[in-house]
């Protein structure tokens, strides 16, 4: 576990967003949407796109739409996301993902996840799961939603600690929370314009 975290931790360092996929349940059954689906995803990472998770569904396909991605893009650090139960964990294991990310903190899912010694990052929005988290020795951490969270958070004061800022952001918001000491954020909703990924992240991919 502590090679996984370390090698998380050097990725955050070169790496600035993760792009939340929340696939429908369409592109399981229509060729067309997950051909372009594809389509897109592969020039975005023919750009250089890195981080990608998946929002865990128990749709009976969700989990050969992942393997797929997986094998497809062998060199990604895919994870999954909205992590709630122990089966999420354990397709996620299956799959052979590099992590996963609950939305909010729950000590037993967590240290379930440490006990099959795989990578789950916690949700934190009050001082008092940070505390709780950092207890338990979970040095990595997402802040959601971040623009609710508790003013009493002050990441600064953790320095060994490595957060992400997370919730209804978009890649306009990269610069202003790397300012405030988060390594790195995660799009979701605000990364799709008109059910295609937003051109900005293209353009921000050639550019960086």
């Amino acid at each position: 576990m502590i090679n996984k975290k370390d090698s998380f931790s050097d990725m955050l360092k070169k790496e600035s967003f993760f792009l939340l996929l929340k696939p429908e349940d369409n592109i399981y059954s229509n060729t067309f949407i997950r051909n372009s689906f594809f389509e897109e995803l592969d020039s975005l990472v023919k750009l250089g796109l890195t981080n990608i998770e998946i929002s865990w569904s128990n749709n009976e396909n969700w989990f050969d739409f992942v393997s797929d991605i997986k094998i497809k893009y062998p060199r990604i650090n895919l994870g999954s996301a909205s992590i709630i139960n122990k089966q999420s964990i354990e397709d996620s294991l299956k799959i052979g993902l590099n992590f996963s990310m609950m939305k909010f903190w729950d000590k037993d899912l967590f240290n379930y996840a440490r006990s099959k010694n795989y990578l789950l990052i916690p949700g934190i929005k009050n001082l008092k799961d940070l505390e709780e988290a950092i207890n338990l020795n979970c040095n990595i951490l997402k802040i959601y939603p971040i623009k609710t969270k508790d003013t009493s958070i002050e990441i600064t004061n953790y320095k060994k600690i490595d957060f992400i800022a997370a919730g209804g952001l978009s890649i306009n918001d990269i610069k202003t929370y790397k300012s405030l000491g988060y390594k790195a954020i995660v799009i979701g909703d605000k990364g799709i314009k008109n059910k295609k990924f937003d051109p900005k992240i293209y353009t921000w991919l050639k550019n960086n």
